[in-house]
């Protein structure tokens, strides 16, 4: 299947701790991916970098640093996520720190809800992300996109007229290996489905992604993908300011990628946290590029593994 794909740059940086995330857009870009994706038979076109709306005096009830700033690129992001849907494209937001998705899911989600559709998440991280200005100990809003679009209070008046919130339900934590204590309750108590490491351990990768999939094609949703530098294990994808040992190897992320390929449900992404200013020589942007290339269509193979592998001697 042949996809328009738009490219758009957000180089959100202050919703984290460490700054330098305002680089990776440019970073994804020195790693080819509009060359790699057009060399799949896309059409792809870079939109370039956005910028946050002029939001002065804003200020969240709580603990929730540069507020006024984040709540700038939320605007701004909503706003052109839903505009590059209602056009046709499959969004890549390259960011940027996972603040990013306060705008990006919400625009999205807006949009399905115009189409009648619901729009599920696949987060793929190491982080919950469901803190809010309450409950949050860092104040870092990188740590809140997913409570703000999950419609939990503490976010007033950021997005006014939106009324399209992702259901927990259909809210999928894929990978997740350090989350707060307030905000493991507040996840548990929401009904958020959440496939920790061990669960991935256990059950194996493909089985979990396999059920995700079946769930959003049951309910005819829409599907994001938000994925973190973070998400992988360190030792391949170095280049993020939140490391957490036991990530996502390289052969399990690119299963990831290739069984959402040939399900045909993802229709957005977000490609959060790569900081250059920590990553090696390019490794972590390199490995962002490679993985959303299996996304849309590359592969090692033209054929599918046999499920019989048995050998007659």
């Amino acid at each position: 299947m042949t996809h328009n794909i738009a490219l758009i740059g957000a180089p959100v940086d202050l919703g984290a701790g460490q700054r330098g995330c305002l680089l990776g857009p440019e970073a994804m870009r020195l790693s080819h991916i509009e060359e790699r994706l057009t060399s799949l038979g896309h059409n792809v076109s870079d939109m370039g970098n956005i910028s946050a709306q002029e939001v002065d005096g804003f200020n969240l009830p709580g603990n929730a640093l540069n507020s006024d700033n984040i709540v700038g690129w939320t605007r701004a992001l909503h706003q052109k996520s839903y505009h590059v849907m209602q056009d046709g494209y499959f969004p890549i937001f390259m960011g940027g720190d996972h603040a990013l998705a306060m705008g990006t899911v919400s625009g999205v989600s807006q949009y399905a809800k115009d189409q009648g559709r619901p729009l599920c998440v696949l987060w793929l991280d190491a982080h919950a992300d469901f803190n809010t200005p309450q409950t949050s100990v860092s104040g870092n809003m990188h740590g809140m996109p997913v409570s703000f679009f999950c419609g939990e209070e503490g976010f007033d008046n950021i997005l006014p007229e939106h009324d399209a919130w992702v259901e927990p339900d259909n809210m999928f934590m894929f990978g997740i290996r350090s989350v707060d204590d307030a905000e493991r309750k507040l996840v548990a108590s929401r009904g958020v489905q959440v496939f920790d490491m061990r669960a991935i351990d256990e059950h194996g990768t493909a089985t979990i992604i396999r059920s995700i999939l079946d769930k959003v094609k049951d309910r005819n949703a829409m599907l994001h993908v938000s994925l973190d530098v973070d998400f992988l294990d360190p030792s391949i994808a170095p280049g993020v300011g939140t490391r957490v040992p036991g990530g996502a190897n390289f052969r399990e992320a690119h299963l990831i990628m290739e069984m959402l390929c040939e399900s045909g449900l993802a229709t957005s992404m977000d490609l959060a946290e790569l900081n250059p200013y920590l990553d090696n020589q390019g490794q972590s942007a390199r490995m962002l590029t490679d993985l959303t290339a299996s996304l849309f269509g590359e592969r090692i193979l033209d054929t599918v593994t046999p499920l019989n592998l048995r050998t007659n001697h």
